[in-house]
């Protein structure tokens, strides 16, 4: 089946169909926790989602609780929602390289037990049962893996992007929270957030909060409010770690800190950062960024700029920045942590793990 948006899910499931197999594919969690909270409102009425909702995890390898499920009746209830975590791990790695440029073996050696698996999920898939949505929530597939391609035959995939319905979005979340918000700063703030909805919200709490009682969100609010610095910048901090000019970097870091920029939130956007750059990783270097805007659903110069300081770095490097950053997170939420050396502690830690990449 071709891809579809969260809106277009939505409007789909409105009509009382049942779907089968859905696909959340994407990691936003806003518009994640927006197309299964609309699945399960749509087909399991909330006097029975006890006995006709599930979740079931399959890292470990074994689907056999999702066929059992899936082919069991539901108890008291016309439809059952059973979600799937993990289905993404059944997938056979790429052979080792970390540009991405190695083969990828589909379906593995001949007694290979995902190969079975996955040929029972496809014969299941041929003649569903009616009583059943299957629910998979997976932050990304290999296009060329044979779970990709069941599931793209077979089942609706809904790629978790708004793109050019961003302001859209905003306007629907300021609804929500008792605002309203006027359409260029509907579109400033989109533009801001790089239209990622959970950004977004996080946002128009704080800017539906700022005007209650005193009208529209407008773009002045915006601009006074959202720190628009925050993601234009963090792509020249990305390019001083990833190019080891630690100086540079410690006095970026304190012209942040001076500006009022709060640690535990900057941390936050340095993470997001390398969750892009990881991304960006799997691109070709040589992509423009209005090519790789996107599949990473970036600005294209941010995109470009992922792209460029993604290649300086190893994937495992990019995931030991991660690590980092994680660790640095729970510090600066335990008690009393020295904000300002924590911080410096964690940009020599990132140049450092830069430096091992580029040897």
């Amino acid at each position: 089946m071709p891809e579809s948006s969260p809106t277009q899910l939505l409007e789909r499931i409105q009509k009382g169909k049942p779907i089968p197999a859905i696909v959340l594919l994407g990691t936003d969690p806003y518009l994640r926790d927006l197309c299964r909270n609309g699945i399960i409102q749509a087909y399991v009425p909330d006097a029975v989602r006890d006995w006709a909702l599930a979740r079931v995890s399959v890292r470990g390898g074994d689907w056999s609780e999702v066929f059992q499920r899936a082919q069991t009746l539901p108890m008291l209830a016309q439809l059952q929602v059973v979600i799937i975590d993990g289905a993404e791990t059944i997938e056979v790695k790429k052979r080792d390289d970390d540009d991405g440029a190695g083969e990828t073996e589909d379906s593995g050696d001949a007694d290979d037990p995902r190969k079975e698996t996955l040929a029972a999920f496809s014969t299941y898939l041929d003649s569903p049962a009616p009583f059943t949505i299957l629910l998979f929530e997976v932050p990304k597939l290999d296009k060329r893996q044979r779970l990709y391609k069941i599931l793209n035959e077979k089942a609706l995939v809904v790629e978790l992007t708004i793109g050019d319905q961003a302001p859209q979005f905003a306007a629907q979340m300021a609804k929500e929270l008792g605002a309203e918000i006027e359409p260029a700063a509907a579109t400033l703030l989109a533009d801001i957030t790089n239209r990622e909805p959970a950004l977004m919200r996080m946002e128009l709490q704080k800017l539906a909060l700022y005007v209650q009682g005193r009208g529209k969100i407008t773009t002045a609010a915006v601009k006074e409010l959202v720190p628009n610095a925050r993601k234009n910048t963090v792509w020249e901090l990305a390019d001083m770690i990833a190019t080891r000019r630690r100086d540079h970097a410690l006095q970026f870091l304190d012209n942040l800190l001076r500006e009022g920029e709060e640690p535990v939130a900057l941390v936050g956007v340095l993470s997001w950062m390398y969750r892009k750059l990881i991304e960006a990783r799997d691109l070709p270097a040589t992509m423009r960024g209005f090519q790789a805007a996107r599949p990473l659903g970036m600005r294209p110069d941010s995109a470009e700029a992922a792209i460029r300081n993604a290649h300086r770095m190893s994937k495992e490097n990019l995931r030991a920045g991660l690590i980092a950053l994680a660790e640095t997170d729970s510090q600066l939420k335990s008690s009393n942590p020295d904000k300002r050396a924590t911080m410096e502690f964690l940009i020599a830690r990132l140049t450092s793990t830069a430096a091992a990449a580029a040897k």
